[in-house]
């Protein structure tokens, strides 16, 4: 289970799972019933772990199922996805499939395991490979519970240990790239690939990040695919996508835009009897080019519909803000846009650092509005009063914005700002 979830999050999930034994450490066992076994230490010099049996209810799961893995959605309660084992060994091996030609042998983790992207691709895949997987307290190498990130100490560990591939999120790449370059280091030569996933990376971040030698590459999964489904690798390469199809994954766009994937769908949902689709829609918009890369677009309920009947991803516009640069690398680290029923967009934006000016992030904002049409284009903006992650409320627990509570917390200054008066509020009629 996530460290960083909450103790409801956690109890939520144990008891939907029916979970009767909790393997952890002793001090976060205080809250829970029941006493906690004597610690055992499995490692000399490792954190001794407790066994603590639970009161638990037996709950129904689909037959086969290896793992559930919880999800959180943008209420932040996880939801249970079952996976089996065959589903998941098919992503393991595609993925030793896709990047055998650069001979990876050892992986560095940096991401919980309980993040399934990290326990597929980081754990299971180099073990059916052979390769080492090395595992470390995750503060030694910069991460500290869900949101706070030390780019020196990821760049210590990796020079310590010299690994060929680790698996980073967009806003960890960002905040290495922007460390890289202050203090005029390059990452270590060890590494062959690093795979960043979860969110929108965009093109000139991805470049920064290759100039510092970082060899950064996107990929797209999600939790009901058993993880990766496309991944960019050298040679197969378009900055922008999020890459080609791995060898287990079929993909095809439904009518409405919607991505659908199959080749290795879970088998259900905690708490509900109704198996899957065998194509099953990801919720996710996007396209998929003539040579065959995913680009995606954004959540499918996320779309924005102004007050002139444009239909607007935010993601879209959230990805062009982050990707905007500024003397070399965008200023904005976080993003989030609004303007459904409203005739102009507006953005919440969180700075890479609270120093930087106004201007800057307004020479950000045009150049992303300069690559957009006008109707996707931000007119208004305000900094943000706090980070969008969990100890702030205002992310879940797998870092998706929470969208409603950072318009109710900025209400007053997406509104105080008038529209130039030249900017027209209504519809023209035909």
């Amino acid at each position: 289970m996530p460290g960083f979830f909450t103790r409801g999050q956690l109890q939520h999930a144990l008891a939907a799972a029916g979970v009767d034994t909790l393997w952890t450490f002793p001090a976060a066992a205080a809250g829970f019933p029941g006493a906690p076994s004597e610690p055992l230490r499995f490692d000399p010099g490792a954190e001794p772990i407790s066994a603590l049996r639970l009161p638990a209810v037996p709950v129904a799961m689909p037959a086969g199922t290896a793992k559930v893995t919880f999800t959180s959605g943008t209420t932040g309660t996880p939801k249970g996805v079952c996976l089996g084992q065959a589903a998941m060994d098919r992503v393991a091996q595609a993925i030793g499939e896709a990047t055998a030609a650069l001979d990876i042998t050892r992986h560095l983790s940096v991401l919980p395991f309980a993040v399934l992207l990290e326990n597929i691709a980081g754990v299971l895949a180099p073990r059916r490979r052979q390769a080492t997987c090395i595992a470390v307290p995750l503060a030694s190498v910069g991460l500290h519970g869900s949101s706070r990130f030390d780019p020196a100490q990821l760049q210590a560990a990796v020079e310590s240990w010299q690994p060929h591939s680790l698996i980073l999120l967009p806003q960890m790449l960002r905040a290495w790239t922007m460390w890289l370059r202050a203090t005029g280091r390059r990452a270590p030569a060890s590494l062959r690939l690093v795979a960043v996933g979860g969110a929108a990376v965009g093109a000139p971040l991805l470049q920064s990040a290759r100039e510092l030698g970082i060899p950064a590459y996107e990929g797209y999964g999600l939790s009901e695919g058993a993880s990766v489904q496309t991944l960019n690798l050298p040679g197969a390469d378009r900055p922008g996508s999020t890459g080609r199809p791995l060898p287990h994954a079929r993909l095809r766009i439904a009518a409405d835009g919607e991505i659908e994937v199959t080749g290795s769908a879970f088998l259900g949902y905690l708490g509900s009897e109704a198996p899957p689709p065998d194509w099953w829609p990801s919720g996710d918009l996007g396209t998929i080019d003539a040579q065959g890369f995913l680009h995606v677009q954004g959540r499918k309920k996320q779309v924005l519909i102004t007050a002139y009947g444009r239909n607007v991803s935010p993601e879209w516009v959230e990805t062009a803000l982050q990707s905007a640069a500024v003397g070399g690398l965008p200023p904005i680290a976080q993003a989030v846009v609004f303007g459904d029923g409203r005739p102009a967009l507006s953005a919440v934006l969180w700075p890479l650092r609270a120093d930087l000016p106004d201007a800057v992030l307004q020479a950000a904002v045009d150049a992303a509005n300069a690559g957009l049409p006008d109707y996707a284009r931000v007119r208004r903006w305000v900094r943000a009063r706090a980070a969008f992650d969990t100890d702030t409320g205002l992310a879940t627990a797998n870092g998706r914005p929470q969208r409603a509570a950072i318009e109710q917390l900025h209400r007053d200054a997406l509104v105080a700002d008038p529209l130039p008066s030249t900017f027209i509020t209504e519809p023209i009629s035909p």
